[in-house]
């Protein structure tokens, strides 16, 4: 039912659909989305004129902060532990010895999963993604500290039959606050930040660098299980501290701002 985004068919030189289609997505007249649409014609032609290559990521200073701040957010993505923890929640519950089935467990979670991505458009457009991107790091690495001291009470205490329930709610909560937060926010900063000539490519980089890391953790994971599950969980809670300061110095608002103003920020001009 979406339309195609009017960068698109402006790119087509299709001004028609275009300006129906920016239509749409503002709700408003043609004469209300006249000077928008005038604004992202200009920016096409510009950036047709001049298509972007690797090197033009790294010579605009723009684009460098631009490229820094997504492949930031998207590496603290998969250091959240997140595949982690979808690969292993069924041998997680287990080894938690809960008294719920393992498998009831996981489809609980993916439940969980789908109810809170739904949420992701109206909380993010309303509160913005800085201040979502704050509150998913910080409540994650709380997840993610009470599944580490879990495992380690079970491991040296033995008897945990006072916190059996902890292992549950722990992932529940992390699942939505990644569900609504560093899961999918950091692709949708990702669109925002570059211009049309330069987008692909960085988003080619950027795509790189999840799956890569993404691979990483994945495949050191049984290392770190082998020393204790509560060394990887408590790893992955300090890199979603450390997530906390980059978005609250690093990252800039892009909530209702244009490309243009998004780029003039980036390149320390302001509005």
């Amino acid at each position: 039912m979406m339309p195609e985004s009017p960068y698109f068919f402006a790119g087509k030189g299709r001004k028609s659909e275009a300006l129906k289609s920016l239509q749409f997505l503002r709700g408003q007249s043609a004469e209300g989305v006249h000077d928008e649409m005038a604004e992202i014609q200009a920016n096409v032609e510009e950036a047709m004129a001049s298509k972007g290559t690797v090197m033009d990521l790294f010579k605009n200073a723009g684009n460098r902060r631009a490229l820094f701040i997504c492949a930031g957010l998207i590496s603290f993505q998969q250091l959240s532990g997140i595949n982690v923890v979808l690969f292993n929640s069924q041998s997680i519950f287990a080894s938690a010895n809960t008294g719920l089935d393992p498998a009831i467990a996981t489809i609980i979670i993916g439940c969980v999963q789908v109810g809170s991505s739904a949420l992701t458009p109206l909380v993010a457009d309303r509160l913005g993604r800085k201040v979502m991107l704050l509150t998913s790091s910080c409540v994650m690495s709380i997840g993610l500290a009470a599944l580490g001291a879990f495992f380690y009470m079970q491991l040296v205490k033995g008897d945990i039959s006072s916190v059996v329930w902890m292992p549950v709610p722990a992932l529940i909560i992390y699942n939505i606050v990644y569900c609504t937060g560093f899961g999918p926010l950091p692709w949708a900063v990702l669109g925002e930040m570059f211009p049309a000539n330069i987008k692909s490519v960085a988003s080619s980089v950027v795509a790189s660098t999840c799956w890569t890391l993404g691979f990483l953790v994945t495949f050191f994971y049984p290392s770190l299980d082998a020393l204790g599950s509560y060394y990887a969980f408590w790893l992955f809670a300090v890199c979603m501290v450390v997530a906390f300061f980059f978005v609250l110095f690093v990252v800039m608002e892009t909530k209702g701002l244009s490309l243009q103003q998004i780029q003039d920020r980036l390149n320390g001009k302001r509005n």
